[in-house]
Order: C-alpha cells, then sequence, then structure tokens
C-alpha cells in the first residue's frame, strides 16, 4: 500500500482497518509520518465524543499533531 500524503493531520472513519501510513506536512515544515490505526486507537475514546468525528466522520489539524501524540512514535 502506497503512503498518503497530506498537508493535514488527519484521522478517517474511511480508513480504519486499512493500515494506512499517512505522511502530512504542516505550513511550518514539519512533518509527521504515522499508522491511521494505531493513531485511532490512541485517540478513540476522544474522537468518539467530538462533534467533528460524529457529523464529518473525520478529525483534521492543519497546524499540529494533537498533544495526545506528541512525544508518541506511531509507525
Amino acid at each position: 500500500m502506497q503512503n498518503l500524503i497530506s498537508k493535514r493531520f488527519v484521522i478517517r472513519k474511511s480508513l480504519i482497518g486499512k493500515n494506512q501510513i499517512i505522511e502530512c506536512t504542516f505550513k511550518s515544515g514539519k512533518t509527521f509520518t504515522y499508522n491511521h490505526d494505531k493513531v485511532y486507537n490512541i485517540m478513540q475514546s476522544k474522537l468518539q465524543n467530538m462533534p467533528c468525528f460524529i457529523k464529518y466522520k473525520s478529525y483534521t489539524s492543519s497546524t499540529s499533531v494533537p498533544v495526545i501524540l506528541r512525544d508518541k512514535v506511531v509507525l
């Protein structure tokens, strides 16, 4: 499977279970590469209560990695 390249951090319901590797590059030039399923498992309880994830079935951040993931390697 090819890595997904993105300009923002993203978690989508449609990617759950696909073990997708995502490489995101923020406007600041910082990059973060992560395994979508591992990140989803870490953030699952928080995501299930977020209005954006409930309504749009996705969570994105165009400026940085969520605090819960900043000190983790999730590949």
